[in-house]
């Protein structure tokens, strides 16, 4: 196999052709890798993706040849997909308000260029749900929010189109079934890609801990940050501990990690109804 592409937290292989995707334990935040991993994270964000593009092929085809045909170093962490060109957009879509979209709309009542009504706090559920696209930042550098006619302007208008209403398609299904699961999905981010043949094709991962947020439904209480399955937890951490969002980031304590990795598990039982 030849190494394509480390990112934040898959590395990327080429093999007989094929892309192999490995999803490793690092964990990043504000973009930057934290340099302490989460066990066994990398495997459970492949087995949720891998259960979600089940869930979801009805919606939009995805990359995934096989979760079994990959070097056995890498088992049950592995995905053999096909190349994608992807497209130069984060595609994401929220039914609730929270982290950036909360900042952007206390700014400006909007989020990418969306106007939503007044006196949302921390936690609203929106009216219904919405595509808030952003840019696709390089490594160490901040997406940043942009219109839907931005969108058009760089992939043009049917593109556009289809980016929102996959996007939004994909969020209102997962978001019913895991509510009904006892999880609300507050917001998710996917990646789409064009195959040979000019597809759009789902990419990379899907609804996970990592790509989306998660909070019990049991405990959602808007007007304060909510309780989370996801890596918002590692975020409160890397604020409260005075670090400056800049490399090198801080150790992470032991506490931290092993309630970081529960938290994973926890969404994986809850919304798949399997055992970790």
């Amino acid at each position: 196999m030849k190494l394509l592409h480390s990112g934040k937290v898959r590395d990327v292989y080429e093999d007989r052709g094929d892309i192999v995707l490995v999803a490793s334990d690092r964990i990043s935040v504000y973009d930057v890798i934290l340099p302490t991993p989460i066990p066994d994270k990398g495997k459970i964000l492949t087995q949720l993706s891998l259960w979600w593009f089940e869930q979801l092929a009805d919606v939009v085809p995805n990359h995934v040849i096989s979760a079994t045909d990959v070097p056995a170093e890498f088992e049950g962490r592995a995905v053999r997909c096909r190349r994608l060109e992807m497209v130069q957009v984060e595609c994401i879509a929220r039914g609730y308000l929270t982290g950036s979209g909360l900042k952007e709309y206390q700014v400006s009542g909007a989020v990418s260029g969306v106007e939503l009504p007044p006196g949302l706090v921390d936690g609203s559920q929106l009216p219904e749900p919405i595509f808030t696209p952003t840019t696709k930042a390089p490594l160490g550098q901040h997406d940043e929010f942009i219109t839907f006619d931005d969108v058009v302007a760089r992939e043009g208008a049917e593109t556009a189109a289809e980016l929102r209403g996959i996007t939004l398609e994909i969020y209102r299904r997962g978001a019913e079934l895991a509510r009904g699961r006892g999880v609300i999905i507050a917001d998710t981010k996917i990646e789409l890609g064009r195959d040979a043949e000019g597809t759009l094709v789902l990419g990379d991962e899907v609804l996970t801990s990592d790509s989306s947020r998660f909070w019990p439904a049991d405990r959602w209480e808007p007007g304060r940050p909510q309780f989370s399955f996801d890596k918002q937890f590692v975020r409160d951490w890397a604020v409260s501990s005075g670090w400056d969002k800049k490399e090198p980031a801080p150790e992470v304590p032991e506490e931290i990690v092993e309630t970081t990795r529960a938290r994973y598990v926890e969404a994986y039982e809850r919304i798949t109804g399997r055992s970790w």
